[in-house]
């Protein structure tokens, strides 16, 4: 019984990894979409389009952008909650 449960894990795993044409296809897909909403105001800002200074404005802007992003969870309001057992204090923050 468990040749079979250690045979599907290792196909399921198996099928889960990407190869590395699929991820150079992801980063060329990623790259592309970064250029068609960054590259416009990176022409607007006076950068030559497809200069080495374009290209870092591109991923700056692409960068600045995911820090919004993702930094908007580190000014909700937390939760602290705090016990206590046999003198030691544990305090976990939500």
């Amino acid at each position: 019984m468990q040749k079979p449960i250690v045979v599907f894990a290792v196909l399921f795993l198996a099928a889960c990894a990407s190869t590395p044409a699929e991820r150079a296809a992801r980063a060329e897909r990623d790259i592309e979409a970064m250029i068609q909403t960054y590259g416009s105001a990176c022409d607007k800002l006076g950068y030559a389009p497809a200069s080495d200074a374009w290209r870092g404005c591109v991923l700056h802007l692409a960068a600045q952008d995911d820090y919004k992003r993702y930094s908007q969870y580190n000014s909700m309001p937390r939760f602290t909650h705090c016990y206590a057992h046999k003198g030691f204090y544990n305090c976990v923050t939500l």
